[in-house]
């Protein structure tokens, strides 16, 4: 049985983080966030100590740490927001503890050679969450695609995922902060894409606003049209009232992977504890693409007619 310590305890994803310490038969000892708005603890891990000021969750860890034995901090899992996980993974590896860490791992791709030098140093590791590799219906169309060997893949993914007016009130609004749309909500899509096709030849982007992004892209393997969004609106337009909606085409057939959600990050946890999980070389490439998304020019041309695919 693992000891872990949680930052960002009142974040939207925590409780799936908290679900699979639990699930996995491991203890949550510690955590951190400034909100206080944590009593889903209770539901997991009542007898946490839980902190809202980091001067004192770090004096926690540290006296865990020297004490040693079954008391010692064993992973950190990290649920800041974006722009803090950077830090926050950095303070975890220097504590002596492995590292769990939701997406994206970084938002500037030169910030991972700096965590791969302190996981040297220190020899701890850093995974990173990217369940949808783990999704069965998109292990088994990975298995399939080297059935067609030499072939160029025409693929479309639409992925929908509404968000009410906090959503640009909050930090995830900032895209200094979240890495915006394509980013926060793309990251997870652009590594599945890459896993499945291959590195990037060439990328285009065709719109790029506070809830919306789409463009091209030409991988190794494939020829992608992207759409992403969190607007409400979205969602009605593809007949889901405010449901999400996922919709991945491969060479005009449908892959379903809208269910299958619930325990992925269970298996992430699985994954990471007995296998090393995805480590930081996994989501390089990812977010080297969010970044381009991020900075480059629009190229409208990239775009439909009519805006829509």
């Amino acid at each position: 049985m693992a000891n872990f310590a949680l930052i960002g305890a009142a974040g939207y994803v925590a409780p799936r983080h908290m679900r699979a310490i639990s699930e996995t038969g491991n203890r949550l000892i510690v955590a951190y966030d400034p909100s206080d708005s944590v009593g889903v603890l209770d539901s997991y891990f009542p007898d946490v100590h839980f902190f809202t000021e980091f001067e004192r969750f770090d004096r926690h860890i540290d006296k865990l740490q020297r004490r040693g034995g079954n008391h010692r901090v064993d992973y950190v899992s990290i649920c800041s927001p974006n722009y803090l996980h950077d830090a926050h993974v950095r303070f975890a590896l220097r504590c002596g503890a492995d590292v769990i860490c939701e997406k994206p791992l970084v938002l500037n791709p030169w910030n991972l050679e700096g965590l791969k030098e302190i996981e040297a140093a220190t020899g701890r590791r850093v995974a990173c969450v990217l369940q949808l590799r783990l999704h069965p219906a998109l292990l088994r169309l990975r298995e399939q695609l080297p059935a067609r060997p030499g072939k160029r893949h025409v693929v479309d993914l639409i992925y929908v995922t509404p968000r009410g007016r906090w959503y640009l009130a909050s930090w995830k609004g900032d895209e200094s902060k979240s890495g915006g749309v394509a980013t926060n909500i793309g990251i997870h899509l652009f590594d599945l894409l890459l896993w499945l096709f291959g590195p990037v030849r060439r990328s285009d982007v065709a719109m790029r606003e506070p809830l919306r992004a789409s463009g091209r892209l030409e991988l190794d393997r494939a020829d992608v049209r992207w759409q992403l969004s969190a607007d409400e609106a979205d969602c009605a337009r593809h007949g889901r009232g405010r449901n999400a909606f996922r919709q991945l085409t491969v060479d005009g057939e449908r892959v379903e992977f809208s269910d299958g959600f619930f325990d992925l990050h269970t298996q992430t946890y699985r994954h990471a504890i007995e296998n090393g999980g995805f480590r930081i070389d996994d989501v390089e490439p990812s977010i080297a693409l969010a970044h381009q998304i991020r900075n480059c020019a629009l190229n409208p041309s990239a775009l439909p007619a009519d805006g829509i695919w």
